[in-house]
């Protein structure tokens, strides 16, 4: 049995998208293949809190560092699966060097910004360094993997909990006015302000911002100087509501500008929701011109909103073709092949 640790939380109320990939994997991890050991802060995912051989480290409000490395270097693991870039990450590299560990590093590139000119984030370019293997969730971030950091990675594609996102009824019917459903973090790079700039523009349309942000407040008064009563902010929404929300509206609009391969896409398509988004991180989850567009600009952004807005029939379509796309991104799938990844990668460097 492999004993695999991330510095991931089990919090079933932690909807962080990196968070939400691990909570999937660990879920489904085979118990007699892999013990598990992760964090938690608040209530845990009963799927990880009952899953057998796992054990969940607590995570306070200060001073987690010393004490969680205590543990893991009494009870070394044999893998430690998608470092991040705090303290805790700090640590185990320098004891990992220092010492000799044999426990495997498998990290998980979901973002980084690699696609902007600015210089790689150190730590992110020593997770990738360090690693006994690299994986990117989409195959544009690999190319660049190796275009910016010279290392081949494979892929591995986020899935869709569907426990909470799936089609509505056949018999559901389109909305008019149609809704416009923006979901994410409100911060600047997500854009939430050209959400309220398109509906100030397309008022026959409604538009609801679901996340919260400091950005939140902005957008708020620029929905008030505009006059977008059309326009209504959600709050943060669990795993279920959004999925409740993502069948009763029409299109997702994503009008952020940096991302890795964001999971909030592949939901929405889950729902039978076409999507338009930018082009910029080459999502994979939408096949523009089939389930959505891609957006190489704002205006071409705005065009390919207000086209669907305009057509009903467009959208039928593109529902449609969007949930059959969303099958192939199945979690149990995506986790067998992550266990075999675990395997060789702790074969490799207990080789060395």
């Amino acid at each position: 049995m492999l004993t695999v640790f991330t510095p991931s939380f089990a919090d079933e109320d932690n909807t962080n998208a990196q968070n939400l990939s691990v909570k999937e994997i660990a879920a489904r991890l085979s118990p007699e293949k892999f013990r598990l050991v992760m964090l938690n802060e608040n209530t845990p995912d009963p799927r990880i809190a009952t899953r057998s051989n796992t054990r969940l480290l607590r995570w306070r409000k200060r001073g987690n560092t010393v004490p969680i490395m205590m543990k893991l270097l009494r009870e070394p693991p044999c893998l430690y699966f998608f470092p991040r870039e705090g303290p805790l990450d700090d640590a185990f590299f320098m004891l990992r060097r220092f010492l000799h560990l044999k426990t495997a590093v498998v990290s998980y590139v979901v973002s980084g910004g690699l696609y902007n000119p600015e210089p790689v984030r150190p730590l992110l370019a020593r997770n990738v360094r360090e690693a006994d293997a690299v994986f990117a969730n989409s195959k544009f971030l690999s190319e660049l993997v190796l275009e910016r950091l010279g290392r081949e990675s494979g892929v591995r594609y986020d899935g869709v909990d569907r426990r909470f996102y799936f089609p509505p009824p056949p018999d559901a019917c389109s909305h008019k006015p149609a809704v416009v459903l923006f979901a994410g973090s409100l911060r600047s790079y997500k854009r939430a302000a050209v959400v309220i700039q398109q509906a100030a523009r397309l008022r026959d349309a409604d538009f609801l911002i679901a996340g919260k942000g400091e950005e939140e407040e902005k957008c708020r008064i620029l929905a008030t100087r505009e006059g977008c009563i059309n326009v209504k902010f959600l709050g943060h929404l669990t795993s279920q509501q959004l999925g409740q929300q993502m069948r009763e509206a029409d299109i997702f609009f994503l009008p952020s500008i940096v991302e890795g391969h964001p999971q909030v896409l592949l939901q929405a398509a889950a729902c039978g929701l076409p999507a338009v988004a930018m082009n910029l991180y080459r999502p994979e989850y939408v096949i523009d011109g089939t389930t959505g567009f891609l957006a190489e600009n704002d205006d071409e952004l705005a065009a390919k909103l207000e086209l669907l807005i305009g057509n009903p029939e467009v959208r039928k379509k593109m529902s449609e073709a969007a949930v059959v796309h969303a099958r192939q991104f199945d979690w149990d799938v995506i986790t067998r092949q992550w266990e075999e990844a675990f395997a060789e990668a702790v074969e490799r460097r207990r080789a060395q």
